[in-house]
């Protein structure tokens, strides 16, 4: 069992397997080119000995990451390696969809249990707008796919942004209820690379189930305590869900589960740590499995107890969520 200094037992890992991404959302990246380099810190071998690592010290949850983990060549072997360990119960991705439709089908045969979809917006255009790509119908199509490889039901993420796009949560209530996928709002945090955000961007997740409810009533479900989202089905028995995840307004670090391991190959155990802990010199430098577990557990003892966004004197984090993974 892995346990952090206020006994809060971790379970659930990210893996951000890349940096690479074809979309430049605000609240990740920056509008302004990157260059990222050729290769990835992490080989697939180093990824996936350490999720046999942490599995051996009880993750029962792996989700990849990216930047766009579908970037990245070999992803279909990695989820068969990592799907095949003993005792793990949960294989997931989160992706922008891109290359989603082509993948599916082969992602679901190496052991891929569940597909989160990052879509911002249900309009083209504004689509578009908040991606910088022309994506819009390989993102549906993807969504399909998934539905069709039996990856249901299909996880679809929006960030609402103040004066961007809230004003479609009614239209995504009806998305989820038209394609029968469950609908999560993510509240916006400050991982932005412009540094733009303020807190008067935040949608708070209250008022978007009050907007839902108000024209498609909801019927709250029961969760596991360390889930992030609190979730709803739809009272008329449509298909579809909506989830809620508010790490600002109601933020639930009391019950974190969560560690990850970024891009390059640190430990971070808070979405807003100011540190990361580097696991390479320790893939690298000799260590066997039992010494990387011993440091992992070391480290896992670091993990804040909670955020501090609502701080008066909070710092954004020097890295972004590209870098992080979501």
């Amino acid at each position: 069992m892995l346990l952090d200094a206020y006994q809060r037992q971790i379970t659930d890992l990210r893996i951000s397997i890349t940096d690479r991404c074809n979309f430049r959302c605000f609240y990740c990246k920056s509008a302004d080119p990157i260059h990222y380099p050729k290769e990835d810190p992490l080989s697939l071998e180093e990824i996936a000995r350490l999720a046999r690592v942490f599995v051996r010290l009880g993750i029962q949850k792996i989700r990849l990451t990216g930047g766009e983990p579908l970037l990245r060549h070999g992803i279909e072997g990695l989820v068969a390696e990592i799907a095949a360990i003993p005792g793990l119960h949960d294989v997931a991705v989160t992706t922008n969809g891109w290359l989603l439709a082509e993948k599916a089908g082969a992602l679901k045969a190496a052991g891929l249990t569940r597909v989160n979809v990052s879509m911002d917006s249900v309009d083209r255009v504004r689509f578009e707008k908040i991606t910088l790509t022309d994506a819009f119908d390989k993102v549906l199509a993807g969504i399909e796919a998934c539905q069709a490889a039996g990856l249901a039901p299909v996880k679809v993420n929006a960030v609402l942004v103040r004066g961007l796009n809230d004003d479609e949560v009614e239209a995504f209530a009806g998305f989820a209820r038209e394609r029968g996928v469950i609908m999560r709002f993510i509240e916006y945090m400050p991982l932005d690379a412009d540094r733009h955000w303020t807190p008067q961007m935040v949608v708070p997740a209250q008022e978007v189930y009050e907007r839902i409810h108000a024209v498609y009533p909801l019927v709250e479900t029961s969760r596991q305590r360390s889930e992030t989202a609190r979730r709803y089905r739809f009272a008329d028995g449509v298909p579809g869900e909506i989830g809620l995840v508010a790490p600002v307004t109601q933020a639930f670090c009391g019950h974190c589960s969560r560690v990850r391991i970024t891009s390059d190959g640190k430990l971070r155990t808070c979405l807003f740590s100011q540190d990361d802990h580097d696991l390479i010199p320790w893939l690298r430098g000799g260590a066997d499995d039992e010494g990387i577990a011993a440091e992992i557990r070391r480290l896992t003892l670091k993990k804040e107890e909670r955020h501090h966004i609502n701080d008066p004197d909070f710092v954004q984090p020097k890295r972004t969520m590209v870098f992080i993974g979501g």
